[in-house]
């Protein structure tokens, strides 16, 4: 009788805790969530809501430890997931961070492939994916220029040494270091992005796509772009200026694959501003 009492209290102490939520009363969220922990510390739900409510106060250190904890008790949430993934790029954590958010991609779509924390899922990790390249990046570009600077002196002192025959020795050092200089751009060329191939891009916005949708006459566009577009400007397709309406875009799921596997391959996603 005494636990289901206790799981009936707990209960209700979520409820209230959700109504503090809706209220934006974070602080007495937090309490009754964590008077329902109290009581029933195995319940992942109790300790994702803290978390959400930590989130929204920018706590990201305890955003982690409910997370974590919560992850613990039920492996399968999405919720905990994506937050300690967020919690993770807080602290530049960015390998971390990109797995924890694949995760909860991965698992998001099978739960639920249309529901919105997919959508938010994606968004996030696609920045989330530029950071992690940057992060790279950066590394990558210093250790070559440490490295380049350490070939130079030892080249400079090799011709030094060897300057019985002064001409001869610096032909030859100014050959060798154009050669040096060469190998050491084409190395830091990994480090520079690329342009994303038009075709994963919105014609209105030029930008990477997000979530794209399809009409009728087989052009695709950013979902809330052409929305805007029907609502603002009229109801006919902005390129081939046939009639369309809301009702008769589609999810284009295989660009969307393709926009994910191409930030895949290539390690990066397009900055934000």
């Amino acid at each position: 009788m005494g636990q289901i009492s206790s799981a009936k209290q707990a209960e209700q102490l979520r409820k209230d805790g959700n109504l503090f939520f809706q209220k934006e009363r974070f602080g007495a969220a937090i309490d009754a969530y964590t008077e329902a922990i109290a009581l029933c510390p195995n319940v992942p739900v109790y300790w994702t809501n803290r978390a959400l409510c930590h989130r929204r106060r920018n706590d990201w250190l305890r955003v982690e430890e409910d997370c974590r904890r919560a992850i613990q008790l039920d492996h399968s949430s999405v919720k905990a997931h994506y937050m300690l993934g967020l919690a993770l790029l807080q602290k530049h954590e960015y390998d971390g961070g990109v797995k924890e958010l694949q995760k909860a991609m991965d698992l998001g779509r099978g739960a639920n492939p249309k529901g919105y924390m997919v959508e938010e899922i994606w968004q996030e990790l696609a920045k989330a994916k530029y950071l992690q390249w940057e992060q790279a990046s950066t590394k990558h570009s210093w250790e070559l220029q440490n490295l380049k600077e350490a070939c130079e002196t030892a080249l400079r002192e090799k011709h030094f040494l060897d300057d019985s025959e002064l001409d001869e020795a610096s032909v030859s050092h100014s050959n060798q270091l154009k050669a040096l200089q060469q190998v050491f751009r084409k190395a830091g060329e990994a480090d520079i992005p690329g342009d994303v191939p038009d075709y994963l891009c919105c014609k209105i916005t030029l930008d990477i796509f997000r979530d794209p949708v399809v009409t009728p006459s087989g052009v695709s566009y950013e979902r809330a772009v052409i929305l805007e577009h029907l609502q603002k400007v009229g109801k006919f397709d902005p390129i081939t200026r046939e009639p369309l309406y809301p009702s008769q875009l589609l999810p284009n799921l295989a660009l969307k694959e393709a926009v994910q596997a191409y930030l895949d391959k290539h390690g990066w996603a397009y900055k934000t501003i």
